[in-house]
């Protein structure tokens, strides 16, 4: 019996039966695996560099050559007209993005010089008088077969500021007096001007503002200053500085044409009753004579089309626009061919200008012009050396 209960009890350890346990516990005893769901490998095609990079650069290069053929440049003296026609022109979005660069130029001669050699200034705006100085006294032979004008525009009135001791343009006889940075256009028309009334002054070639200022002080006894009125460089003015405006009177080159500057220009400076007489020169927009079929002279065109068809924008931009007329002509220089074209479609070309001869020369003769005009510069730079150091040099000599 003993033996009995020792065999009963020792546990006896079998397997579940199946139905043991009901269906949902067995299977959270045995925890199921899923087997990875199958991914297909991606293919990675790689892309050479260098094949890469060329495409970049094609990409960079069109779009660089795309802004560029949009793009033009117009150098003046000051920027104030050419940001005033840009902006004019830029706010045209059907022209499909034609931008006008405008650049501060180096003189009224080396601006017109700059339109005809200088890469990328397509325009200048240059005083009329300085156009015929540029004909009488070209930089190089057949200067105007390359210059060529758009039109007209508006006119430059000459300001001559005095101190209280000058009642006249006789009384500046040996006087100092301002003209204006060298080869600028307030340079060029004093000269002109004060050698035809004969009259020799000391000239100075100061900034207009540093002139001001030693007008005010008495250093100097007069400045000029060619500039639209009312110029921002007088407004300052206080009457009891006593400066005032110089007439001028007499016989002078036809494209100086006479006007007055009244109270309204300058209240502090002149009297209502006392308006003073002096004379006024035009402007006029030029370009480079490029052949018809190169893409420069399409790039011009793009931009006459642009100013033509949307010059009462720009007139209506600043005050000194409102008065030119783009069927006025240069005497003396030939209309650019596109400008030409325009006016007579338009109906609005002038007699004058229907006999325009357009010349193009070939690559051979504007090298041939070109070297000349390289020499001749070479010669005067020669002849103002020599004349400002003669004395140097003839000291040196006498040493040696």
């Amino acid at each position: 019996m003993a033996f009995c209960g020792l065999l009963i009890a020792v546990p006896i350890w079998a397997e579940p039966r199946e139905d043991a346990f009901p269906d949902q516990q067995f299977q959270e005893a045995q925890p199921q695996i899923t087997p990875p769901k199958y991914k297909p490998k991606s293919v990675v095609h790689r892309v050479d560099p260098a094949v890469q990079l060329r495409h970049n650069l094609r990409d960079k290069i069109n779009m660089r050559d795309k802004i560029n053929s949009r793009l033009v440049g117009i150098v003046s003296e000051g920027t104030d007209e050419t940001v005033d026609m840009a902006l004019a022109l830029t706010a045209q979005s059907e022209h499909d993005g034609l931008r006008l660069l405008p650049i501060a130029g180096a003189g009224a001669s080396q601006n017109a010089e700059d339109v005809i050699l200088t890469r990328g200034i397509d325009f200048g705006i240059v005083q009329t008088d300085v156009l015929d100085e540029i004909k009488r006294y070209p930089p190089f032979p057949g200067v105007e077969k390359y210059l060529q004008y758009i039109t007209k525009l508006y006119d430059r009135q000459v300001q001559i500021l005095a101190g209280p001791d000058i009642r006249s343009i006789d009384d500046l006889r040996g006087k100092k007096v301002n003209f204006g940075l060298q080869d600028s256009g307030t340079y060029t028309t004093a000269t002109t001007i004060f050698e035809v009334l004969r009259v020799e002054p000391d000239v100075t070639k100061l900034p207009h503002p540093l002139a001001l200022d030693k007008l005010r002080r008495g250093e100097i006894s007069a400045l000029v200053y060619v500039a639209t009125k009312p110029s921002r460089l007088f407004q300052d003015i206080r009457p009891d500085e006593n400066l005032h405006f110089l007439p001028i009177t007499g016989s002078l080159p036809t494209y100086y044409s006479a006007i007055t500057i009244t109270s309204d220009d300058y209240p502090e400076l002149v009297s209502q009753d006392a308006p003073v007489k002096t004379v006024e020169v035009g402007t006029a927009l030029v370009a480079y004579n490029w052949p018809t079929n190169s893409e420069r002279y399409q790039r011009v065109n793009h931009f006459v089309q642009a100013f033509f068809a949307h010059v009462k924008d720009i007139q209506a931009s600043h005050p000194k626009w409102h008065q030119f007329d783009i069927t006025s002509s240069v005497s003396g220089w030939a209309r650019f061919p596109a400008a030409e074209q325009w006016l007579k479609k338009a109906g609005l070309a002038p007699e004058e200008s229907r006999t325009t001869v357009v010349v193009q020369l070939d690559t051979k003769r504007r090298e041939s012009l070109f070297e000349d005009f390289q020499r001749e510069l070479l010669f005067r730079e020669f002849a103002t050396y020599q004349k400002e150091h003669r004395q140097t040099i003839v000291a040196y000599r006498d040493d040696h």
